[in-house]
């Protein structure tokens, strides 16, 4: 095992990337810019802030990720996600009941690590843990983040998702510190350049291929 380029050193356990994409007028265009970059596991699809998720904003991001081979799943709605076809859900503390989904079923576990463990223990396929931009410090934030993914990875084999990761540099850190994914949450906002560029240089931190297809 060796160093890939100048990123973390890339073998089967090497940390992959997690784009998560808000629903939206630009959400398409910036999905499609992220998956003809980089080599993109899995996609997680979210309501825009303040508004519902509906199946005819979150089908067609359904559909782009799986034809790339990228996982798509569906922020905390089961129902929608089945009736999409995604690959999973993704779902916060409150709604977990991972042994009643037949997909993917990740949770974010907060800052708890009882928590964490016990959705890992009741069936989770990944526990996750971010930053939330909303959250008042969030360097404070990133730090805890950072300790739990760490604590996580040296103790636990469930896969564990280090979201709200903004930069190369956390990218490479949390790589280090032994997370599964990476989740860099698409910049919608911002020029399809803009999420082309970012999703470039974070994969090359990575050491992942780029796209193909």
């Amino acid at each position: 095992m060796g160093p890939s380029g100048n990123g973390v050193a890339q073998d089967e356990a090497a940390t992959r990337l997690c784009a998560v994409i808000e629903a939206g007028e630009a959400a398409l265009g910036h999905l499609a810019a992220a998956l003809a970059t980089a080599e993109v596991a899995c996609v997680l699809i979210a309501p825009a802030r303040g508004a519902g998720l509906e199946a005819h904003a979150a089908g067609p991001l359904v559909e782009a990720a799986q034809r790339r081979n990228a996982a798509a799943l569906i922020v905390e709605d089961t129902q929608l996600a089945r009736a999409l076809r995604a690959d999973g859900v993704h779902l916060s503390l409150a709604k977990t009941g991972t042994s009643r989904y037949g997909g993917i079923v990740g949770v974010d576990a907060g800052i708890s690590r009882h928590d964490a463990m016990s959705v890992a223990e009741d069936g989770a396929d990944y526990v996750a843990f971010g930053a939330p931009a909303h959250l008042k410090d969030r360097a404070k934030a990133r730090v805890r983040r950072d300790e739990l993914v760490a604590w996580w990875a040296e103790i636990f084999e469930a896969p564990c998702v280090a979201l709200d990761v903004e930069t190369p540099e956390e990218a490479e850190a949390l790589a280090r510190a032994g997370a599964d994914f990476v989740g860099l949450r698409l910049p919608c906002a911002a020029p399809a350049a803009a999420t082309r560029e970012l999703v470039g240089a974070i994969a090359a931190v990575l050491g992942l291929p780029a796209s193909v297809g």
